[in-house]
């Protein structure tokens, strides 16, 4: 088990979103990891991007490989499209 996967395997803690957004990249870009595991980590990986967008991660570093890098882009970018559904009021007035 490599050291990227250790923490993954961890479930009794919970970790950070960076923590776990880094460790998901990690698996993600080793080519020894296979499609099946790779596949499992983006929604992992892509769960924590409100968090870290949020904290002005995005802002502070760049990621160094371009096809995670535009591959990010173009999901932060659609979270920008998806309309906000106005509040509800469930309360009748009478």
């Amino acid at each position: 088990m490599s050291p990227i996967e250790l923490p993954l395997a961890r479930s009794t803690q919970a970790d950070s979103p960076l923590h776990t957004f880094i460790a998901c990249a990690h698996q993600m870009l080793d080519a020894s990891t296979p499609e099946t595991v790779r596949r499992a980590m983006e929604p992992k990986l892509l769960a924590q991007l409100p968090v870290l967008r949020a904290l002005g991660v995005f802002e502070l570093f760049e990621l160094r490989d371009p096809a995670l890098r535009a591959w990010l882009a173009d999901e932060l970018a659609t979270m920008d499209e998806v309309p906000v559904k106005p509040e509800v009021n469930l309360l009748k007035q009478t």
